[in-house]
């Protein structure tokens, strides 16, 4: 064999090296990422005795349990979604017991379905997330929520030195991981809102924010869902049909898998190229990003520290575990996950702009 067909030889052989090794990454990736199971709440207003409005003789606790049950009936069938109902049949569930429920399970959502009501001829729907007036409540729970590791963790006091769960830091700390939470919240009110809008031409009452006590009892992303408004006769019509519901759950469920799969595309396979060791891109953990620029003390972040702090226009983006090793780098994302940010993800830089992880072994 001459040189020059040599030469060609290893150029075809690196490229089909580097082909086998996309290929696994994807697969691997997928595979991996479907494990992930991504845990939803949902929420059917009112119930037993509580009817919710009854606008034109309809009641709303009896639309609003037979969407939610079509929403999670679908989103059950993913095998990477697991879905809790707050009720399942003609009960009330205390508004505090329904964020608990959440809590407890460290869901990754709560979705609340409610109808609406006026003295007018409103209609139309609308998606909420906490308003402002219930960042005061809420804090009070997560505060109540991040204490427990002061009773439950061996060592809290060698591993969250300088922690105390009240103390103006550590409020700050956990208002970003409000603003997180509102950010996120914000963006699956969105997609919901979107749906009904542009695909059901529903009237857009658009996303709000108000102080639902329901919505103040969850730590996570949470939204509420108002379907429209029973007291207008044709909506209410509507929305007491089987047709009206299958087509407005599907439009709830459509939104939450979207969600669902933007989540995936921020999660990095833990476990493909474990041996990998990669020195030209520097690898960092992002475990939060929020408007308030906090002290990268170790008790704001769960006693994570070596925290890395950096401005993105008005926001500031928090990173963990900064290293040039992609095995260093995967040891890192599992503590932020074991710590409690489970929405914690992988990225990458070269030369100082962020690249997607996957395509450092194609540039290398």
């Amino acid at each position: 064999m001459n040189n020059l067909h040599a030469h060609k030889f290893n150029i075809n052989l690196k490229n089909l090296f580097f082909l086998v090794i996309s290929l696994f990454v994807f697969l691997s990736s997928s595979i991996i990422n479907a494990q992930k199971v991504y845990t939803i709440v949902i929420d059917a207003g009112h119930g037993g005795k509580d009817p919710g409005n009854l606008g034109n003789g309809y009641k709303e606790k009896d639309i609003v349990l037979k969407v939610a049950l079509i929403v999670g009936e679908s989103l059950s069938k993913e095998k990477d979604i697991k879905v809790i109902y707050t009720r399942k049949g003609d009960t009330y569930p205390d508004l505090w017991k329904r964020g608990e429920i959440a809590n407890t399970a460290k869901a990754d959502l709560f979705v609340s379905i409610h109808c609406d009501s006026h003295t007018s001829n409103a209609f139309g729907a609308g998606t909420f997330v906490l308003g402002l007036r219930g960042n005061k409540k809420n804090l009070e729970i997560a505060k109540r929520e991040n204490a427990s590791i002061l009773l439950y963790e061996d060592n809290y006091k060698e591993k969250y030195k300088g922690f105390d769960s009240n103390s103006a830091e550590s409020v700050i700390g956990l208002s970003l991981l409000q603003e997180e939470n509102l950010d996120k919240s914000l963006e699956i009110a969105s997609l919901i809102q979107s749906n009904f809008a542009y695909k059901l031409k529903r009237n857009n009452r658009k996303v709000k924010q108000d102080n639902f006590q329901v919505l103040r009892e969850t730590i996570m992303p949470s939204v509420l869902v108002e379907l429209g408004f029973l007291t207008n006769k044709n909506e209410g019509r509507y929305l007491n049909s089987s047709k009206g519901q299958q087509q407005m759950g599907k439009a709830i469920v459509d939104a939450l898998k979207k969600y669902i799969n933007n989540l995936k595309l921020n999660t990095v396979n833990q476990e493909t190229y474990n041996n990998i060791n990669v020195d030209v891109v520097e690898f960092k953990i992002q475990i939060a990003s929020g408007k308030n620029k906090i002290p990268t003390k170790s008790y704001n972040f769960k006693g994570l520290s070596n925290i890395q702090r950096v401005q993105v226009g008005s926001y500031y983006k928090y990173y963990y575990g900064v290293s040039n090793s992609y095995k260093e780098a995967l040891k890192s994302l599992k503590i932020a996950k074991q710590k409690g940010y489970k929405s914690a993800f992988m990225v990458a830089f070269k030369n100082g702009e962020k690249v997607a992880v996957q395509d450092v072994y194609k540039m290398n």
